[in-house]
């Protein structure tokens, strides 16, 4: 072991290379100008996670966010962050806070949305909670596209989204973050919201 990893730690690129060893994924090193990327395919989706940087003229900070476009059948969107973070998000675009029935989980989450009834029958599965609690961090929505900047999507095509302020390199905090994407996909269609089609979508 080198001094430099002795003293902080493994680096991203190599904590992010042993993840998608360990689930079948692959990590693409973007070189000086790019991006690194983690991508894993689960069924016909394709979930990636790589950074970016946020700059407010005066500083900059790094985000680490996972994406996985998706056929999204009947319109749902929702946010869902810890007590605090982004909790204002949604409150212009017509969602409502939403309590699921779960005190333990109501108290921890902001959980907005347009359809509650949906969004409760999708946060019922206790693994999906679980997966949630085991982010320190998290901001989870369905968006609808990426933006000036980013993938123009298809007619009916939506993100399942995550981010959260700084590098995640915990190595299981990433295993589950995967595993939390598959289970939300997964559950959106046994909801009735998703189609398990292929997006036809390649994210940038």
């Amino acid at each position: 072991m080198s001094k430099r990893k002795s003293i902080f730690g493994s680096s991203k690129d190599e904590i992010w290379t042993q993840v998608a060893t360990d689930i079948g994924g692959e990590f693409i090193e973007g070189g000086f100008w790019g991006t690194d990327v983690l991508i894993y395919k689960h069924g016909e989706w394709q979930i990636l996670l790589d950074t970016y940087v946020v700059s407010t003229g005066k500083s900059s900070h790094r985000v680490t966010r996972m994406r996985a476009p998706f056929v999204n059948k009947d319109g749902l969107y929702f946010n869902i962050s810890r007590e605090g973070f982004f909790s204002s998000i949604g409150k212009f675009f017509g969602m409502q806070d939403i309590e699921i029935g779960d005190p333990f989980f109501d108290k921890q989450f902001i959980i907005k949305g347009n359809n509650p009834q949906k969004i409760k029958l999708l946060l019922a599965d206790d693994r999906i909670k679980e997966l949630c609690q085991s982010q320190p961090r998290i901001h989870l929505r369905i968006k609808d596209d990426e933006g000036w900047f980013g993938t123009d999507f298809p007619e009916g095509v939506d993100e399942l989204y995550f981010e959260c302020v700084g590098v995640i390199k915990e190595t299981e905090r990433l295993k589950a973050l995967f595993g939390l994407f598959c289970l939300v996909l997964q559950r959106l269609v046994q909801i009735d919201s998703a189609y398990e089609d292929d997006p036809q979508v390649t994210l940038k």
